[in-house]
């Protein structure tokens, strides 16, 4: 039950201090800003094993790093690289890793100042490391409470912006479902609407019709979210509607499921030990599973423009 946590490797290589190095010799101080105060932002990027082709197909990569600079502006976190280079080093980090398998890519920037004091001032820095990823939740149905931790508003830490430090948000609710028995947590507005889960975007299928919270209800912008619109439209003729939530409405509700780089997507069965729907996984979220999984491993030849194709040769490692 829960999610499920990927370690990383200390003999694999990574990106830090403008150069690539293997991740078991970064050296970070207790007194490092970031680590002390939350001041960084990160992204989470997917590469999918085709095990056919023996390529690893990198989802929305340029997409991720377009979001990740725009983190980083807003906690004035100067990049030395741009998005390009980024792409670049990750492509490279993977062929030199040559994971045969699911992988999971993190980029994290912060402020590296060793320093006490609660600013944004001071030097920035950049890594980017991968670990190996297979579902980070159950994918067969989802059991999920409504978190009595409402989401932080926009006016407190930008929703928008995938700041380290606003986890703990996340952390305190997924604790406590857990610590219930449930899977995840669905968080609510300050105003009492549905924003999303722990760490995924929420979708709703109410009377044939495909609804999400919208961008203003304290949410992530999700790059799956955004995917998933594409997919609905494109393969079920269901345009989404994005517009506020109430939380009954997951009651109501015909289909429930959760989408994120890491929750992929996630059909959930039931919210508050009440059953969603049938009580099983819908055609709809059954059906966008499919498609996703085609696209993300690079077998759909109309989503092509999704991945980037890294050849990973067995025994590549270097």
């Amino acid at each position: 039950m829960g999610n499920k946590a990927f370690a990383a490797n200390d003999a694999e290589w990574c990106y830090h201090g403008g150069e690539l190095q293997k991740l078991g010799d970064v050296r970070l101080s207790p007194a490092t800003h970031a680590l002390n105060y939350g001041t960084g932002v990160f992204e989470g990027i997917r590469a999918y094993w085709n095990e056919e082709r023996g390529t690893l197909q990198v989802l929305k990569l340029r997409e991720h790093y377009e979001r990740f600079e725009k983190s980083s502006r807003l906690l004035r976190i100067d990049l030395p690289l741009g998005i390009d280079e980024m792409c670049d080093i990750t492509l490279e980090i993977l062929k030199r890793n040559a994971p045969r398998e699911d992988t999971y890519i993190r980029p994290l920037a912060y402020k590296a100042a060793e320093s006490v004091g609660v600013n944004l001032k001071g030097e920035s820095e950049l890594s980017i490391f991968t670990v190996p990823m297979g579902n980070y939740v159950e994918l067969s149905g989802l059991r999920c409470c409504v978190s009595s931790w409402r989401r932080t508003p926009d006016t407190a830490i930008p929703a928008r912006a995938k700041c380290t430090g606003s986890y703990v948000n996340t952390a305190l609710a997924v604790d406590a479902a857990h610590r219930a028995g449930y899977d995840d947590a669905i968080f609510l507005t300050q105003q009492g609407f549905v924003s999303e889960a722990s760490a995924a975007n929420i979708f709703l299928v109410r009377k044939g019709r495909l609804i999400t919270p919208p961008v203003t209800a304290d949410i992530l912008e999700g790059i799956t979210r955004d995917a998933v619109m594409e997919l609905a439209e494109r393969e079920l003729g269901m345009p989404t509607e994005q517009r506020d939530v109430g939380r009954t409405e997951l009651y109501a509700a015909d289909e429930v499921f959760l989408t994120g780089t890491g929750f992929q997507i996630a059909p959930v069965i039931e919210v508050d030990d009440r059953p969603v729907g049938t009580g099983t996984i819908g055609p709809v979220a059954e059906r966008l599973q499919e498609q996703y999984f085609k696209a993300a491993r690079g077998e759909l030849t109309e989503y092509a423009d999704w991945t980037v194709a890294v050849e990973v040769a067995e025994g590549a490692r270097r």
